[in-house]
């Protein structure tokens, strides 16, 4: 069956800017603004820990465990109270139910995968998902998509992955996949050479999946 692969946050779910709020209201407690540029240019595209400014800055581990944990705290407050349903993204999961397999590949952890989808009813169209706790390497390291595709006997010609971030499509590309971009505020200017395609809305996702299982031969 053909399958899905969907990245949760900037994609399913509105969260992106909760985690930059989050992390830009730690640093500053040691002295250390956080641009919108920076959370972009170091989380979103190349996968790294944001934390690497205040090592930069000579700021100890130790310190550095205590920000995270905080800033952990403050991520999984907005997580509980807030809504962050993307628009249109139950409709997509929903028109695409029963017709291709489904499953969600994140970098997030498992608790804060289940209390962004508390209130979402997303879960009864997944057929699984993968979380941080489930693979050694995250995006933009190809492990998360090798590990579905192990772990679910998948083939990569018949599978679409859908991602908003530069190191989601460098995590894409490296498992042999091909990659469906969902552009969002936080990815407008990225560079997606790479996809075999990009639109605007988690809305226009169903059309182009459904066209490439009708390539394979499936519905």
């Amino acid at each position: 069956m053909f399958t899905v692969l969907w990245d949760n946050d900037g994609v399913l779910v509105d969260t992106e800017g909760w985690y930059f709020r989050a992390t830009q209201s730690v640093l500053e407690t040691v002295g250390l603004g956080l641009t919108r540029d920076q959370f972009i240019q170091i989380s979103l595209r190349q996968g790294q820990s944001l934390f690497q400014l205040a090592a930069a800055q000579g700021i100890s581990a130790d310190q550095i465990t205590t920000l995270r944990q905080q800033r952990d705290r403050i991520y999984t407050e907005f997580l509980r109270t807030a809504p962050c349903l993307i628009p249109a993204a139950a409709e997509a999961l929903r028109s695409l139910h029963g017709q291709v397999g489904m499953g969600v590949v994140t970098s997030t952890r498992r608790d804060h995968f289940a209390l962004a989808h508390a209130r979402t009813g997303l879960g009864q169209y997944l057929d699984f998902v993968l979380t941080l706790e489930d693979y050694q390497y995250t995006k933009p390291h190809p492990d998360p998509y090798l590990t579905a595709l192990r772990r679910y006997n998948l083939r990569p010609e018949e599978c679409l992955v859908v991602e908003d971030s530069e190191r989601g499509l460098a995590a894409a590309v490296a498992a042999g996949l091909e990659c469906l971009i969902v552009r969002s505020a936080w990815s407008q200017g990225g560079d997606f050479s790479q996809a075999c395609g990009v639109v605007e809305s988690i809305a226009d996702v169903p059309a182009e999946v459904l066209r490439r299982v009708a390539g394979t031969g499936g519905v």
